[in-house]
């Protein structure tokens, strides 16, 4: 078991690098799960801030106004003093000033009039507030038209009952990401840079000096030879791969273990990692020297992470770097994964495309081994 000893002797040397790059995996994945859950937890709640309200008018429909957003927000009084309003919207003791005239009735319901609103600048609640105050005079508007009082109108406005938003969900489908989404969309970086690194000093030892003519004349046949070597790739991935699973399980515990679909979690990694040993092998087969292979290993890695979904959300990319990126194995990784993190269960349909993905998987994984033979060959009969 030299070959094998000699494996690991040169992983052990470079333990490090594995670190850093669990170190920077686990780290990730947990900021952006939290930042998830934040968002998440404030997708549907209503928002509300401080607004100051210039009311200048006295009548009916200008106080139910009032009313209506101080049901919704802090309304501060404040007088038409521009100095003054300035001022607090500079020192965002409000976000949002609005101005009603005198001549409210007139102007902005009959006259169809825009109120004079002031706001801070990029402020996405007072996008909100906007759509509130145009909903609630298109209401009072419609109410008038229809030939109810002030009175009546701003009664109306009133008893309107608003029902709340829901979010529904099933046993096959949900709009919402399971928990540990964001774990398994970032672990072909953790494999790739790692075993890019990883296999790429290995092959680099090999290669120095008479070290391959030694290895070719010894009593151990080139056969056994390649065996010990694949023996030590496939622990050296396991490795990588059981503490990617035992991290997930640490996290989350029950919650992953008991989803109806964590052995494709689990196959889908492993197809996952199949690629990346083979991708990182074929690589570090022309590798010269380590710094070739920092640039090299950040290209690959970075790269594929950046076109196929890794580190940007597939439905928020361009189509046409999602076609580029179909010609990439991580691409199909994370077709499964979104498929995986918004179902609960897998109908017939998902089930077909989980299982056309995770085939596309194999077939790199083959070819990158076929092209690691073929080079393989073509070095020996050189």
């Amino acid at each position: 078991m030299i070959v094998f000893k000699c494996y690991m002797k040169i992983l052990r040397q470079n333990v490090t690098l594995v670190i850093i790059y669990l170190g920077i995996f686990f780290s990730v994945a947990l900021v952006m799960q939290m930042a998830a859950g934040k968002s998440e937890d404030s997708l549907y709640a209503n928002t509300s801030i401080d607004i100051g309200v210039v009311k200048e008018d006295q009548g009916v429909l200008a106080q139910g106004f009032v009313d209506y957003l101080n049901t919704i927000h802090n309304v501060i009084p404040m007088k038409n003093n521009p100095e003054v309003l300035q001022e607090n919207l500079f020192y965002r003791n409000v976000e949002y000033i609005v101005q009603i005239p005198a001549d409210f009735y007139e102007a902005c319901i009959q006259g169809n009039q825009p109120l004079k609103v002031t706001k801070v600048p990029g402020s996405y609640s007072s996008y909100y507030v906007d759509q509130q105050i145009s909903s609630y005079i298109s209401t009072i508007r419609t109410y008038v038209a229809a030939g109810f009082s002030q009175e009546e109108a701003v009664q109306a406005v009133k008893t309107e009952v608003h029902k709340p938003v829901t979010k529904i969900s099933s046993d096959s489908a949900s709009s919402d990401l399971v928990p540990y989404t964001y774990y398994f969309r970032y672990i072909p970086y953790l494999f790739l840079g790692a075993l890019c690194y990883t296999m790429g000093y290995i092959l680099m030892a090999f290669k120095k000096g008479d070290i391959q003519k030694r290895m070719e004349a010894s009593a151990i046949s080139v056969r056994h030879q390649s065996l010990e070597g694949l023996l030590a790739m496939g622990v050296i991935g396991a490795i990588l791969w059981l503490l990617g699973i035992l991290g997930v399980v640490l996290m989350y515990g029950n919650t992953f273990l008991n989803s109806e679909l964590c052995g494709y979690y689990i196959a889908n990694t492993l197809l996952m990692l199949v690629v990346s040993l083979s991708l990182s092998y074929l690589i570090g087969m022309f590798i010269p020297n380590s710094n070739i292979l920092s640039g090299v290993a950040n290209i690959v890695s970075l790269s594929m992470c950046f076109l196929c979904g890794v580190f940007v959300p597939m439905d928020v990319m361009d189509k046409s770097v999602l076609k580029v990126a179909q010609f990439l194995p991580v691409y199909w990784y994370e077709q499964v994964n979104e498929i995986l993190s918004r179902h609960h269960s897998l109908t017939p349909e998902l089930l077909g495309k989980v299982r056309i993905s995770m085939g596309i998987e194999v077939l790199f994984a083959a070819t990158f081994v076929c092209l690691i033979l073929v080079v393989s060959r073509y070095r020996k009969e050189g």
